[in-house]
């Protein structure tokens, strides 16, 4: 090898370390630059987008960053921990009801859920929480009774409970089995289930900033993640503002009209790709169920885009194995499915 190829080397060696750790901000970045070529307006538009959105999370992202950096640095999280040590169903069946009514959305559920796993709180509470977050809100409750019915508010608040329930059990007892272990990719949280923290808990400290190795700690966990959910939610986000700006709404109406078993499929999987969020869908769907949608159709639509756009699946992906994704995916789209068709049958009893 000639002296001169060594600078070479080094240089690719330096762009692949670059690319490997920094390439969620230089995707962001690209497709921005991309933009700011062709369509400089949307370049605009998708940065503030962006932007707007990352400000709007900004309190959930704060305290759930907060509260993992304090737990991990205190010991708290040892507490956390064991308080899921119960009854697995009674576990499962608290989460998702506490996510059927939590303001959470789709990504700022995200890091909560890397707070929770990297506690050791077993994945199938953490899963039943994570699924029916996204669906339903007190003020979602309301604006959905408005804008389409209180039967209708009702059977999606119902749904967010059942589909937290259905995947908590799911998960259980896939676990019971010895799978999905260590839910979370490495790097995020403690890499792992966080078991040693339930059989071996240590003395918790509540006073940590007293302890030089605590405030490190807490200084480390926080930033750590602050800079990992910013990077991904960023790009998320990015990507959104383009589906929202090129996905007309005229292309949803279409593909989602219609009665019988096809749309409350269609309804399903087009959920995915054509995110709107929970607020913007309702009157979406309303004015379809009125030009003679199934309700059905419009129910798994809501329930399909609120867990699975491809922002949240972004989202998810960044944080958890490749197993626990692609089971988070099946359970969202199957149990959007099943919700469609239950409701449907219920209407035309």
């Amino acid at each position: 090898m000639s002296d001169a190829s060594l600078p070479r080397l080094g240089f690719v060696t330096i762009a692949a370390t670059i690319w490997r750790d920094q390439r969620v901000w230089l995707a962001a970045g690209l497709i921005l630059l991309v933009l700011a070529v062709f369509d400089p307006a949307q370049a605009s538009a998708s940065a503030g987008f962006a932007a707007k959105a990352l400000l709007g999370t900004a309190p959930y992202l704060i305290l759930s960053i907060a509260i993992a950096a304090w737990a991990g640095a205190t010991g708290a999280d040892n507490l956390i921990a064991r308080a899921f040590t119960g009854a697995p169903l009674l576990m499962i069946g608290l989460a998702a009801l506490a996510g059927g009514i939590s303001p959470f959305c789709s990504c700022g559920v995200i890091p909560l859920i890397a707070a929770l796993l990297a506690m050791g709180v077993p994945l199938s509470a953490v899963m039943a929480f994570w699924l029916a977050s996204p669906i339903m809100d007190p003020s979602m409750f309301v604006l959905t009774a408005g804008m389409l019915d209180l039967e209708f508010a009702i059977a999606k608040t119902l749904t967010a409970v059942g589909l937290g329930v259905f995947g908590g059990v799911v998960v259980h007892l896939l676990a019971g089995h010895g799978a999905l272990a260590d839910p979370l990719r490495e790097g995020v949280g403690n890499g792992g289930c966080g078991g040693a923290k339930i059989r071996a808990p240590k003395p918790v400290v509540w006073r940590f900033w007293a302890d030089t190795d605590r405030r490190t700690k807490f200084a480390k966990t926080a930033i750590g993640t602050t800079l990992f959910l910013a990077k991904w939610l960023t790009l998320a986000f990015v990507l959104e503002s383009l589906m929202l700006a090129w996905i007309p709404t005229e292309t949803v109406t279409s593909a989602l009209g219609g009665t019988g078993l096809w749309p409350i499929l269609t309804a399903t999987l087009v959920g995915v790709p054509a995110y709107l969020n929970g607020y913007a869908a309702l009157p979406l769907v309303g004015g379809l169920i009125e030009q003679g949608m199934a309700p059905g159709a419009g129910m798994a639509f809501l329930v399909a885009g609120g867990v699975t756009s491809i922002p949240a699946a972004m989202a998810v992906w960044a944080l958890a194995r490749p197993q626990v994704f692609a089971l988070y995916i099946g359970l969202s789209l199957s149990g959007a499915f099943a919700a469609g068709l239950l409701f449907q049958i219920w209407v035309t009893l």
